[in-house]
């Protein structure tokens, strides 16, 4: 009907919308639960199982989100040119994908910071290709740690 010869699209959505912001408050999720799993009262058995099984069910769905957020922008922002002068984005995506796993598996404060740390990385790269510069500060709200943000 249109007789092209050759269609090239860039992304799925309109450049500019990618932001990691969403995966690192999704990693700061998960450290936030796993605290509130280690100060849970265990004095209330039936209060105590249920905000467990609340805990754990968001931390589960807080990692996932944080892996998705993460392989949507590798897998549909980051292109051949980007990888050239940021050769160590496929070791941090893949790290964040395990580390993802390993905050559903577990309860481990550990583990959690590592997810953020690697999300961070993460954001960093991300800014940088965007040509924005970063800093680094606490969050706003409860776990209150370092976060990667955009200097705008």
């Amino acid at each position: 009907m249109f007789k092209l010869k050759e269609v090239k699209a860039h992304c799925d959505v309109p450049c500019g919308i990618y932001d990691p912001s969403a995966a690192q408050i999704a990693a700061l999720s998960v450290i936030r639960m796993v605290d509130l799993m280690n100060a849970a009262d265990k004095s209330d058995d039936l209060s105590y199982h249920n905000d467990m099984a609340r805990y754990v069910a968001v931390k589960e769905t807080e990692a996932i989100k944080c892996k998705n957020e993460i392989n949507i922008i590798w897998g549909d922002f980051i292109k051949p040119p980007h990888l050239a002068v940021n050769p160590d984005i496929h070791t941090v995506a893949h790290n964040i994908m395990m580390l993802g796993g390993a905050a559903k598996q577990h309860a481990s404060r550990e583990k959690a910071m590592e997810l953020l740390a690697e999300v961070n990385k993460f954001a960093e790269i991300f800014w940088k290709i965007k040509g924005v510069e970063t800093k680094v500060a606490k969050s706003p709200y409860a776990p209150n740690e370092d976060v990667v943000y955009p200097v705008l």
